[in-house]
């Protein structure tokens, strides 16, 4: 069967007056960062000129007994290809990590809200374990502008500081730590004084396990900064239809997927 390719897709849709669909999309490279750990390429033009930090692509598995996509933060895009970091979780995740170059996979997105990040600030990305990649290309598109905006990364990892050297190209600075060493709330501790001191004013930007960001929004909010939160969750469909991935706010149960992923601290009811 010849593949559909993306500019196809993207054609036919704009001549429908909508968004792309699910398409194919060519595997460029395919590689284990670190343990469990790997870095897909796909080759997307859609999803290259359009996503946002924090905005999500479902990658739909061939085995057709698993009917569900797998949503993944974009963590870096190149030209036309976007990179996705994850880690095997599960059947479907397994049967990423066989792919290689020249193979072709589903693709549907970009979906979700992304941070707003309109103003120039110290954008503190605050991550912890496969919450660090959709961090990445936040920093990627921050170190992008002209405005006075700094970038501090605080990344906390299980074991390998698989990131570091990613982020190394966007970020002003990096702090980092391992779980054997502390969280990342000890890192912000650590640099409380370096971020009031900051020609700019701080603005965090976190991603990774919900104890981990609710940790992260009571810091954040006992000192007045204000925070955006991407929560991660078991999505079905990726774009509201299944709620599969409701979140009990102050103003009621929100899906994840349509609503989010980004909330601010306040819509989710984290303050201290």
């Amino acid at each position: 069967m010849p593949t559909v390719t993306t500019d196809t897709v993207e054609r036919q849709a704009a001549e429908a007056g909508r968004k792309p669909g699910r398409r194919t999309d060519e595997v460029m490279s395919a590689s284990m960062l670190s343990e469990g750990i790997y870095e897909l390429v796909i080759r997307d033009p859609y999803v290259a000129r359009t996503v946002q930090p924090a905005q999500f692509v479902n990658l739909y598995p061939a085995d057709a007994r698993m009917a569900l996509p797998r949503p993944f933060g974009v963590a870096k895009v190149e030209g036309d290809d976007v990179t996705l970091i994850y880690q095997i979780v599960g059947a479907g995740t397994a049967e990423f990590s066989l792919l290689q170059a020249g193979d072709v996979i589903d693709v549907l997105g970009p979906l979700g809200k992304p941070f707003d990040t309109p103003k120039p600030a110290n954008y503190v990305l605050v991550g912890g374990g496969l919450g660090v990649p959709p961090l990445l290309y936040a920093e990627q598109k921050l170190s992008e502008r002209n405005d006075g905006t700094q970038i501090t990364s605080v990344f906390g990892y299980r074991d390998a500081r698989f990131a570091d050297d990613l982020v190394a190209p966007f970020a002003d600075q990096t702090h980092s730590i391992v779980n054997a060493e502390g969280n990342v709330v000890d890192l912000l501790n650590d640099i409380e004084d370096e971020l009031s001191n900051a020609d700019q004013p701080p603005v965090i930007l976190s991603c990774g396990p919900t104890p981990m960001m609710k940790a992260v929004a009571a810091w954040a909010s006992k000192r007045g900064i204000s925070a955006q939160l991407s929560l991660e969750a078991r999505m079905g469909c990726g774009y509201g239809a299944c709620v599969a991935c409701v979140v009990d706010t102050p103003s009621g149960r929100l899906k994840v997927c349509k609503d989010g992923p980004v909330f601010t601290t306040e819509e989710l009811g984290w303050e201290a």
